[in-house]
């Protein structure tokens, strides 16, 4: 029982780890478009006609070392993924997590073949596609982390479900409307355009994040695993909110005459990954409310997992 405990922990660090890989990644990849780097290495899957991983350090020098940066990156969070489902497939007794597992790996491989051809057609659909795809796997993979933890392995407790239902609906269209957020962001980084848009989605996503937040601290102020990401969710809208001002003037305005080069990359930058953080945020908020309300399995089960494949999912 206790090899089997450890096994545990060490797979959730290990699903902890691919989250972690895969935030940086996300940023980079924001590092890539803030610095116009994304073609800045011209073929793929080669550099420069060489083998990926061979390519020599020394010629990693302005755009490139940008760009293939992100290609080394992506590269070993697939490595990650790979292990993780494996992993999974190989000691996970939840038959549907051990499914979450290879639907993270066919959609890390997709996103892979979604850069590449980025380049290769410089199709800037691709890029957005691309963006938006990135966000859902990095989703997959807290998903991952957060059933693979402690809590997501124990029994949940149940509340009375008509107590629940309107939180529940509020938290999906919250995480929904980040998401979309985050694409019509994508949107205006590669393409420049959609900025009404955004904005509107914006204000759309506080309005939603503030009731969100009231919701909880007035009915579930005594749980504190929904309290304290709510809390972060706040947080980070704030964040957020600073960052996209300051975004839209150095974009839209002369102040980008008059900062450094290096603040706008950053600002631009940080925007990305507190988008990324904030999606997170709000689905690990999610998943606590459903799983307080109600047993998460057969909910991921209907939505991913044929009905004949749940039999064994908590074994």
């Amino acid at each position: 029982m206790d090899r089997v405990r450890k096994e545990s922990v060490w797979l959730h660090r290990f699903a902890l780890l691919t989250a972690g890989a895969t935030f940086l990644l996300i940023c980079v990849g924001g590092l890539v478009t803030s610095t116009g780097a994304g073609l800045a290495v011209p073929d793929w899957p080669t550099t420069f006609g060489r083998n990926m991983f061979l390519y020599p350090w020394s010629e990693m020098v302005g755009g490139i070392f940008y760009e293939h940066s992100h290609r080394l990156i992506g590269a070993s969070v697939g490595f990650l993924t790979l292990t993780l489902a494996l992993w999974l497939w190989i000691t996970e007794p939840r038959e549907w997590l051990r499914w979450l597992g290879v639907i993270a790996l066919v959609a890390v491989m997709v996103q892979g073949v979604l850069g590449g051809l980025r380049v290769v057609f410089l199709e800037r659909t691709l890029a957005i596609i691309h963006a938006a795809l990135a966000q859902a796997f990095f989703g997959l993979i807290v998903s991952v982390a957060f059933f693979t933890s402690k809590e997501g392995r124990e029994e949940p407790p149940k509340t009375p479900a008509a107590s629940a239902s309107r939180l529940r609906r509020l938290a999906l269209l919250t995480l929904g409307c980040i998401y979309v957020q985050l694409i019509f962001g994508a949107t205006l980084r590669h393409m420049g355009v959609g900025i009404g848009a955004h904005l509107l989605l914006a204000a759309v996503a506080t309005i939603l994040i503030f009731h969100l937040a009231r919701y909880i601290l007035r009915g579930q102020a005594d749980q504190p695993k929904l309290v304290r990401p709510v809390a972060l969710l706040s947080g980070l809208l704030v964040l957020q909110l600073v960052l996209g001002l300051g975004s839209y003037l150095s974009k839209f305005t002369t102040l980008a005459v008059a900062l450094p080069r290096l603040s706008l990359v950053a600002l631009t930058t940080t925007h990305v990954a507190t988008g990324a953080l904030m999606l997170v945020t709000c689905l690990v908020l999610t998943l606590r409310i459903y799983r307080l309300s109600a047993s998460l399995v057969p909910v991921v089960a209907r939505e991913f997992i044929p009905a004949h494949a749940t039999g064994r999912s908590e074994a």
